[in-house]
């Protein structure tokens, strides 16, 4: 048995044991034991974790813990570039994929809104979310701590806020997606891009008050649907423009 003094910051405390938010305490380790199994041993998931130093060195997930260790463990860095301190991930992800757990379908719908490449069905179980974030490099949104805890999730992030549009603008920030923001590009119920349409190639499917006060449409290769810049488009564009302003203006 050793025993090593631990510390989080920031949103990582929300995780913890209230007695142990926002100071050092001690965690009592057998032998063997990693700073992964400490991390989530005490309750935060290892996808919440940007960074991990031990007695100021930054080490990855499969450090064996040795008694007395001061070990430092931090959230997603929104301030500071850390990249050449990081250690606990392979690789990051080059394109920013989701897919959400079935709790979260509000939020996917507005991620789609967004612009984002987000998959989410009410029947995916925990596995189906797993191999699907393996096979196609998603992060996996979820508000369930288990998932995120299980050791083939390397990308993940955990929503802590309860309605779809504080979700979003929770996502948007921790994840710094408001420069890759695309709004209005995607379908919000298929999931797939969408594309400019002719009007005159639209216009027997509809109605006829909406064919004449609008000029411009896209529409889905896949559910056939049609968008117009409606009063439910202007709703949407107000969401995002308090979400992220600047990404709105696209």
């Amino acid at each position: 048995m050793g025993v090593a003094r631990l510390r989080f910051y920031e949103e990582l405390n929300d995780f913890l044991a209230p007695v142990r938010r926002k100071r050092e305490f001690d965690y009592a380790f057998a032998r063997a034991a990693t700073v992964k199994n400490a991390i989530e041993a005490v309750g935060v998931p290892h996808t919440e974790v940007e960074l991990i130093l031990v007695d100021g060195r930054s080490v990855d997930f499969s450090y064996r813990l040795r008694d007395g260790d001061r070990v430092s463990v931090y959230p997603v860095f929104e301030a500071f570039d850390v990249a050449p301190l990081v250690r606990v991930r392979e690789r990051p992800l080059r394109n920013t994929r989701f897919v959400a757990d079935a709790h979260l379908g509000g939020l996917a719908w507005l991620l789609r809104m967004a612009g984002f490449d987000t998959l989410h069905d009410n029947a995916y179980a925990d596995e189906a979310i797993r191999r699907i974030a393996a096979a196609e490099a998603r992060v996996i949104l979820t508000r369930d701590r288990a998932l995120l805890k299980c050791r083939d999730v390397t990308h993940g992030c955990y929503v802590h806020a309860l309605q779809p549009s504080a979700q979003l603008g929770e996502v948007v920030e921790r994840l710094q997606l408001a420069a890759r923001m695309a709004p209005f590009t995607r379908c919000l119920h298929c999931n797939l891009p969408l594309a400019e349409v002719d009007r005159d190639e639209v216009g027997h499917r509809l109605p006829e008050t909406v064919a004449q006060a609008y000029t411009r449409f896209k529409t889905c290769a896949g559910c056939r649907r049609i968008y117009w810049e409606g009063s439910h488009w202007r709703r949407m564009r107000g969401l995002l423009e308090r979400v992220a302003p600047q990404a709105a203006e696209t």
